[in-house]
C-alpha cells in the first residue's frame, strides 16, 4: 500500500512539473514575439531593484496596513513553501516528517514560525475578500474587472484561505496522533495553534485522526499543485514576474521618450541628402514602421508587462485623465496587450504560424480615444509596484496612430506643423519670438 501511494505521488509532481513547465514555455513564446531589446546595463542597479521592489515591496508600502497585509501574504506564500519539499521528500520516500529528526528542537519552532505566518495569510485574505467584494474600493468594481479578472482575483484568495486551514488541520490532527502515543506520528513537541486545537480532537479514534491527517496531507500538496499550474493562466503570475520585471525596468529618467531609428534617419536624410541611399533600395528592402500597431510591433519588454501586470489598479486610480471621467485606463491597456497576446498564440497554434487576422491591439483592442486622453504624467509609471510602464506601450500605438495613418487631431496637427516649421509650438517665426520683449520696452 505505501508503495502504490509513493508511485501515485511521484506520477503526480511529475505531471504537475510537466504542465507548469509547458505552460511557462508558451509565456515566454509569447514575450518574444515583441521586438528586441537590450536592457542589460546597470546591473547593480537593476539587482537593487529586485530587492527593494520585488523582494522587499517597497512600493506597496506607501499604505502601511495594505503593505503589511500584503507581505504576510508573499512571506507566507514564499517560506511556508519550503514547508513543501518536506511534504515531497515524504510522499517521494515514504516517510513521515523527514525533518523532524534532523532539526531536533528547532523542528517545532519552525513548525511554529509556520503556522504564525499560515494565520496570517489567512486574516489577511479575508480581509482582501472583504474588501473587494463587500467594502467594494473603486479600483476593484471597475467594468474593466467585469467576469473573469474579478473571478480570478476571489479565486486565488479562496484557494489560500483552503490551503492555509488544510495545513493547520493537518497539523493539528497529527500533533492529536502524537498525544495519543501513535507509533507512527513521534512526538515532536506542541505547536503553536495546531497543538491548541489538538486538544479538541483528542477524543476520535486514531483511524478517524489518521483518515483527516492523509485527507489533509494529500488535498494540501494535491491543491499546491493545482495552484501551480493555475497561477501562468492568473494575473497571479506575477508572484513570479515581478523578480525579472523589475529587473528588466528601464533604466532612463521618467518621462523620457526615446527616440526613433527610423525617424532620426529620416531627418538626418533631410539635412544630408548625400547620405541617402542613391535609388531608395534600402527602404524597399526594409518596410518601415512607425510606432507600434500590433503587438509585434512593441518590445519584449512590453510583453513582459502586461504578464506581470497584478490588476491592483493602482495605475488607474492615480490616472488624472480616469479621474476625471476619461476612457483611458492604465491597468485596461496592459491587460487588453495580454488578452491580445493570448489570441495570436491561439491563432499560431492553430495555424502553425500567425496567419493575419485581421486585427490589431490598436483599434481592435485599445481605442484611439484611449491613448489620446493620456496626459504623458507617468502616474500610472510612478504608482505600480512592480515596474510596469503601461506609458510605453500608449506612447507606441500613438506613434503609429499619428506617423503610420495621420490620425491626429486637428490642435495636435496644428502644434506638429508648428513644431517643424518654426522649432516651437507657437505659430510665430524663429525671428519673430523675442518680439513681445521689444514691445514691453
Amino acid at each position: 500500500m505505501q508503495l502504490v501511494q509513493q508511485i501515485l505521488f511521484i506520477s503526480l509532481v511529475g505531471f504537475a512539473v510537466f504542465l507548469f513547465w509547458r505552460k511557462v514555455k508558451e509565456i515566454r513564446a509569447n514575450i518574444n514575439l515583441g521586438q528586441d531589446e537590450n536592457l542589460s546595463d546597470h546591473k547593480s542597479e537593476r539587482w537593487r531593484n529586485v530587492m527593494l521592489l520585488a523582494l522587499g515591496q517597497k512600493k506597496m508600502f506607501r499604505y502601511p496596513l495594505v503593505g503589511i497585509m500584503h507581505f504576510v501574504i508573499y512571506a507566507g506564500f514564499i517560506i511556508i513553501n519550503i514547508e513543501i519539499l518536506e511534504i515531497i521528500l515524504d510522499g517521494i520516500l515514504g516517510t513521515h516528517r523527514l525533518f523532524a529528526n534532523l532539526l531536533g528542537g528547532f523542528y517545532t519552532f519552525v513548525i511554529d514560525f509556520f503556522e504564525v505566518l499560515a494565520l496570517g495569510v489567512l486574516l489577511a485574505c479575508v480581509i482582501f475578500l472583504v474588501r473587494r467584494n463587500i467594502l467594494k474600493l473603486r479600483r476593484f468594481i471597475s467594468h474593466e474587472l467585469d467576469g473573469w479578472p474579478r473571478t480570478d482575483a476571489n479565486l486565488i484568495l479562496i484557494t489560500e484561505i483552503i490551503l492555509m486551514s488544510l495545513f493547520l488541520t493537518m497539523n493539528s490532527a497529527d500533533r492529536a496522533l502524537q498525544l495519543q502515543g501513535n507509533p507512527h506520528y513521534a512526538d515532536h513537541g506542541s505547536y503553536i495553534f495546531s497543538g491548541w486545537l489538538a486538544q479538541s480532537l483528542q477524543h476520535l479514534k486514531p483511524a478517524t485522526l489518521i483518515a483527516i491527517e492523509r485527507a489533509c496531507w494529500w488535498l494540501h500538496i494535491t491543491g499546491i499543485f493545482a495552484f501551480l499550474n493555475y497561477v501562468p493562466y492568473s494575473k497571479h503570475f506575477h508572484i513570479l514576474l515581478a523578480f525579472p520585471n523589475t529587473y528588466y525596468k528601464r533604466i532612463i529618467p521618467k518621462g523620457e521618450m526615446r527616440n526613433m531609428k527610423n525617424v532620426e534617419q529620416e531627418v538626418q536624410y533631410m539635412f544630408k541628402p548625400e547620405l541617402a541611399p542613391a535609388n531608395g533600395a534600402e527602404q524597399t528592402q526594409n518596410k518601415m514602421s512607425f510606432g507600434a500597431k500590433d503587438i509585434f510591433d512593441l518590445k519584449w519588454k512590453n510583453l513582459l508587462d502586461a504578464y506581470t501586470c497584478t490588476e491592483c489598479g493602482r495605475c488607474t486610480a492615480a490616472c488624472p485623465a480616469n479621474i476625471t471621467g476619461k476612457l483611458l485606463s492604465p491597468r485596461k491597456i496592459m491587460m487588453d496587450t495580454r488578452d491580445r497576446m493570448h489570441e495570436v498564440r491561439n491563432n499560431i497554434k492553430a495555424n502553425g504560424s500567425f496567419k493575419d487576422d485581421g486585427k490589431t491591439l490598436v483599434h481592435n483592442y485599445i481605442t484611439v480615444e484611449e491613448l489620446r486622453a493620456c496626459t504623458s504624467c507617468n502616474a500610472c509609471v510612478e504608482e505600480c509596484p512592480v515596474s510596469i510602464n503601461p506609458l510605453d506601450i500608449i506612447f507606441s500605438l500613438r506613434r503609429a496612430l499619428i506617423m503610420e495613418e495621420s490620425n491626429a487631431p486637428a490642435e495636435w496637427n496644428a502644434m506638429f506643423s508648428n513644431v517643424e516649421n518654426n522649432f516651437a509650438p507657437w505659430k510665430f517665426s524663429p525671428d519673430e519670438r523675442d518680439k513681445w520683449a521689444q514691445e514691453m520696452e
